[in-house]
């Protein structure tokens, strides 16, 4: 209580305000699905911020538990540090500890897993013996060529983490940044060679998991290649219907 006495009031409100209107909200689990550029990163803070869902990366996640040294965070550094893949069931394991705190009462928004067939299998029966299950899939589908558009136009400002694109969205002067006038850069994946190695590791290994959920009937197909506030939009739609 000694801590809420030094939280600004109109924080407390503004943290009030939100639970109540996330009170009424009802609970979704989600599954979010496409390809490395499809749009995933830019729709799902608002998905989280509308159905007041909890946001769920599992690159993050890993980090976070080791930080908390975990027990399941202490098992994941000894892989990492071994050089080894951290086990699916591992993920799971930390997947599960995270959807039980209080920011994940309303759900989840699963980003970046399940990457395979088996690790969806593992979520489900995990979520099932909850008595639980992923509400909906939403597949970010979008055309390879038109990513390859998107990445390899993509430049970075890196100290402030500002983003441009040399079609969509070009900065004001050519290769720097609008606010500081400091040169932009491309990140060292942001080209067609290594677009094409994830994109094949996509088609081969993930695309497979639409197909697993497409028999549950939980699958909704997203125009990716739409501007973002249209496949905002469309996100609506699904999640409201």
């Amino acid at each position: 209580m000694g801590e809420l006495a030094n939280v600004p009031v109109e924080d407390l409100m503004g943290e009030l305000m939100r639970r109540m209107r996330c009170a009424a909200k009802p609970e979704k689990r989600l599954v979010l699905i496409g390809p490395p550029g499809s749009g995933k990163g830019t729709q799902s803070p608002i998905i989280e911020e509308n159905y007041c869902l909890c946001h769920l990366a599992t690159g993050d996640m890993l980090r976070a538990a080791v930080a908390a040294k975990t027990p399941l965070g202490i098992q994941a550094k000894e892989a990492m540090d071994k050089g080894e893949l951290v086990s699916d069931d591992l993920v799971v394991g930390i997947i599960d500890e995270a959807i039980k705190k209080p920011a994940c009462g309303k759900g989840f928004v699963l980003d970046g897993f399940p990457r395979t067939v088996v690790q969806a299998e593992k979520l489900d029966a995990m979520l099932e013996s909850q008595g639980n299950k992923i509400d909906k899939v939403l597949n970010f589908g979008i055309a390879d060529a038109i990513l390859e558009e998107r990445i390899t136009g993509r430049w970075i400002h890196p100290a402030s983490g500002r983003s441009y694109h040399a079609k969509f969205a070009p900065p004001k002067v050519s290769g720097v940044d609008d606010v500081t006038g400091e040169p932009l850069i491309q990140r060292k994946d942001d080209n067609a060679a290594v677009l094409k190695s994830r994109l094949e590791a996509f088609h081969r290994q993930t695309e497979p998991v639409i197909d697993y959920y497409e028999k549950r009937k939980v699958v909704s197909n997203l125009h990716a290649e739409k501007p973002p506030s249209q496949v905002t939009e469309e996100v609506h739609s699904v999640l409201s219907a």
